[in-house]
């Protein structure tokens, strides 16, 4: 069988992009996505998307991690998969899609999706770090100096706790200065830092608006892979019209005989 397939990125965090709207890829084949997504001996990526149609919406994004499984929701996965979207010609400027966490508008303008995420109700504070599911769990910690974190070790440690336990969580670390963010993350399923992180940033800017009850209704972040923006109302300890803004590029297209 024949493969077609794009690579794209959102700030560094890379994927492969698999247009299955005639449902030919075997998404339970979950060695064959691992394989797909190694580094060393298939495409390389964070993890890899199908874009599938359905009734009710222009389309369908079923995301699945670098070990094979399909994952809750990421970010920066949905802002590619917009612009995958667009390249397909499915859709034009604006859309609305389903993703494992529900509905999601987009608006795509020369490389920037602006993706709305979901509405945030609850948190928890934990002794020095905040938790918060914005599609994905993640643990949000704020640090001094971002640039002493051993993200790796420290992140790994904190994602396999018992705390966490069974299902572990996604790791942040974030360094706040005012309206300005640097946020290093640890992602399960990839098992290693990537150099963004969509719902682990969206997590970060709104657990730094509670951190200092900021009056702040935006934040810029700075990841290793490059920025994004994030803003939102918030009423309380409630989040709604959430959005993270940012760069989606396609790097290539390709083929591959399975």
């Amino acid at each position: 069988m024949e493969l077609q397939f794009s690579k794209y990125h959102g700030a560094g965090n890379d994927f492969v992009l698999i247009d299955n709207r005639t449902q030919f890829f075997d998404a339970g084949n979950v060695d064959l996505i691992n394989w797909l997504c190694d580094r060393r001996f298939g495409i390389g990526a964070d993890g890899l998307m199908l874009l599938e149609d359905h009734d009710n919406y222009d389309f369908e994004m079923r995301y699945f991690n670098a070990d094979g499984k399909e994952a809750s929701m990421c970010g920066n996965g949905g802002r590619c998969i917009v612009a995958f979207a667009a390249y397909l010609k499915i859709i034009e400027k604006e859309t609305c899609f389903l993703a494992v966490d529900g509905e999601h508008h987009a608006v795509y303008e020369d490389g920037i999706v602006d993706l709305q995420m979901i509405d945030i109700n609850d948190h928890q504070k934990l002794s020095n770090a905040f938790f918060m599911d914005t599609g994905s769990p993640h643990y949000v910690e704020f640090v001094n100096d971002i640039s002493k974190v051993d993200v790796v070790n420290q992140g790994r440690a904190i994602r396999e706790s018992e705390q966490f336990a069974p299902n572990g969580t996604n790791v942040n670390f974030v360094q706040k200065d005012e309206n300005q963010l640097t946020v290093y993350t640890f992602e399960r399923g990839v098992e290693d830092e990537t150099l963004a992180c969509g719902t682990g940033i969206t997590a970060s800017a709104l657990c730094a608006s509670l951190k200092d009850n900021d009056t702040i209704n935006q934040y810029q972040i700075k990841a290793k892979g490059g920025d994004l923006e994030v803003r939102f109302n918030r009423t309380g300890d409630t989040f709604n019209n959430v959005w993270l803004k940012g760069p989606a590029a396609r790097v290539f297209d390709g083929k591959l005989e399975l």
